[in-house]
């Protein structure tokens, strides 16, 4: 993304998003905000003017993606629920595809189960059954996660403020339906070059991802935000994220689902 950034004086929600979209408009990872904004209610409102500014330059949302539903990276942060940040259309990258040098900052990855939902859900609280009735089917991803922080220098108000720390995403592109795979019990591998680097089960995402899932649609209701019929939903990381390099190429295997693969092109000389 290109843009230019005014400096904002005013207050610390808006200096901490003018800091953030510095970030990404020059390409150089900013000090963390937390000297900025303390809670995480404070963090979400940095999150929605982002997103608010996003949508008025004409991005579209396609989703949301559900991060630390991993007790081990919650304890860490300090925090004992997920969070979410936005999904948009143009950080969808196609199965196999290569992704420019640059385009995420401080990359990093992780495969997960997506979701892809053929009804809105806007109840106040949510059951099973709702979710599953309102899925259309299941996908295979690969999260490219990136940090706008310099250095990954994170707290929960960090991540939450900078997008839940999303940077793009990839799907597979052969749905499977809920009824044909056990989300729990399925095995991931993901592969750096044919080499293992992460393994993991759907167990790892908050017990089940439709856990996850669920946590959020609720969650969306109450802020405003419900997930919405064509949404995508990344439901969390089924295994330590991993580190990525230029000229890395990653294939992600869920036992049920298939494979997704990106690669990650090399810098220019």
């Amino acid at each position: 993304m290109t843009e230019t950034v005014t400096p904002t004086v005013g207050s610390p929600v808006e200096q901490a998003a003018d800091r953030i979209l510095t970030a990404y408009a020059t390409g150089e990872p900013c000090a963390p905000v937390r000297d900025l904004i303390g809670s995480a209610d404070a963090a979400y409102a940095v999150q929605d003017r982002l997103t608010e500014h996003w949508l008025g330059e004409g991005r579209r949302l396609a989703g949301r993606k559900i991060g630390l539903t991993s007790a081990a990276v919650q304890s860490q942060l300090g925090v004992d629920s997920p969070d979410f940040g936005m999904l948009f259309a143009d950080m969808a990258v196609p199965d196999g595809a290569e992704i420019p040098a640059g385009a995420v900052l401080q990359a990093k990855a992780e495969a997960e189960v997506a979701l892809v939902l053929e009804h809105d859900l806007t109840h106040e609280r949510h059951t099973v059954a709702d979710l599953i009735r309102a899925t259309a089917f299941v996908l295979p991803a690969i999260e490219v996660v990136g940090s706008r922080i310099r250095d990954w220098d994170i707290t929960l108000a960090d991540t939450v403020a900078d997008n839940a720390s999303c940077g793009m995403y990839v799907l597979g592109n052969r749905p499977a339906a809920l009824a044909d795979v056990d989300l729990r019990a399925c095995g991931m591998v993901l592969e750096r070059r044919g080499e293992q680097v992460s393994t993991g089960t759907g167990a790892a995402c908050l017990g089940h991802p439709l856990n996850a899932a669920l946590w959020l649609a609720d969650t969306l209701v109450r802020v405003g935000r419900p997930l919405r019929a064509g949404d995508t939903v990344l439901t969390g990381a089924l295994g330590p994220m991993v580190q990525v390099a230029p000229g890395d190429v990653l294939e992600a295997r869920i036992a049920g689902l298939g494979d997704v693969r990106v690669a990650f092109a090399k810098e220019d000389s």
